[in-house]
């Protein structure tokens, strides 16, 4: 080999170890993208509110931003992956009440505690559970929906719930007592799937979040006919509350917020409050929000743990009255 060929040969490795150096420098300096776990398919509420706010926090956190659905068992999966991640501020469950108050009171081993295995990170928004009736059903309101199961069902109907022994289907049998009727709660594998069989007329009612029958209601494929607690809604003003109709006990609102795993650095938690405080405060993302049917208001950690407390107490309370026996 000429000297001249020695030399380009070793300018060439030299090069090749420089750029491969250069690469691990610029691969080490990129930013870890932030997951947000959800426990629902694509295509429901929750999955809406994460990618609403997924895209303005990647710009307040100056890093990458990933949805990552694991629907299934009414966010019971999502918890328990968010259980098993990395403490180190690259995770966080976007979820609302039911994951984190209910499912430990109906399930015997859900595969997490809430208060062990999770941290509040920061809480962004109260919403309330609606009672719908589909399109091809002919009543127009809830005493119309009442007065039709009794005429054409025999006092005995089927509601759609987005999940077992949730919220929804203590809600379903306590109005079937309040208003005498036999009402069977229909489970379902998250908001979707429920929504498919309301707009197909698979099945003549649903209970869920409002912000799972928004669209849809403004749309008129289906009609919201009843919302939970003691005021009505902002984005429906025309629908009454159950508790104007005589079903009260409910001005507890479920919640929405952020968790992470048990011994995330205090430092990304403070961060992440700030950001989300940021972006829920935008006048664009609080309209979104609204429009979904939430009532947004942000929550310190402390804040949201103080919610999520009184909340499973309330609820606590509502279960064991009810006789039901965690399963």
């Amino acid at each position: 080999m000429s000297l001249r060929r020695t030399v380009v040969s070793r300018a060439l490795r030299g090069l090749a170890v420089l750029v491969a150096g250069l690469a691990v420098s610029v691969a080490m300096a990129q930013p870890k993208p932030l997951r947000i776990l959800v426990g629902f398919p694509p295509g429901g509420g929750t999955d809406a509110i994460a990618r609403t706010l997924s895209e303005r926090l990647a710009d307040a956190l100056g890093v990458p931003v990933v949805v990552d659905n694991r629907p299934g068992a009414g966010g019971q999966i999502a918890a328990q992956v968010l259980k098993a991640s990395p403490a180190d501020g690259t995770t966080v469950f976007l979820t609302h009440d039911h994951t984190i108050s209910i499912l430990p009171l109906v399930v015997k081993n859900p595969g997490y505690q809430p208060d062990h295995d999770f941290v509040p990170v920061a809480g962004f928004a109260t919403f309330v559970n609606a009672f719908a009736v589909s399109g091809g059903t002919p009543a127009k309101s809830f005493e119309e929906y009442v007065q039709w199961v009794r005429t054409q069902g025999g006092g005995k109907g089927a509601v759609g719930i987005p999940a077992p022994a949730s919220t929804p289907e203590f809600l379903v049998k306590l109005v079937g007592e309040r208003f005498h009727l036999d009402l069977v709660s229909a489970p379902y594998r998250g908001a979707a799937p429920m929504m498919a069989d309301m707009l197909g007329n698979q099945i003549g009612a649903g209970v869920g979040s409002v912000q799972d029958f928004m669209e849809n209601h403004k749309a008129g494929k289906l009609r919201v006919v009843a919302v939970m607690g003691s005021k009505r809604q902002a984005a429906m003003p025309q629908v009454p509350t159950f508790d104007e109709l005589g079903l009260k006990g409910f001005a507890d609102l479920p919640y929405y917020g952020f968790y992470a795993p048990a011994g995330t650095p205090q430092k990304f938690i403070n961060q992440f409050a700030v950001a989300l405080a940021t972006v829920v405060g935008e006048p664009r993302v609080r309209d979104q929000l609204t429009a979904m049917g939430l009532t947004v208001g942000f929550m310190t950690p402390q804040q949201l743990a103080t919610r999520e407390h009184a909340y499973t107490d309330a609820w606590r309370r509502i279960i064991k009255t009810s006789g039901f026996v965690p399963q």
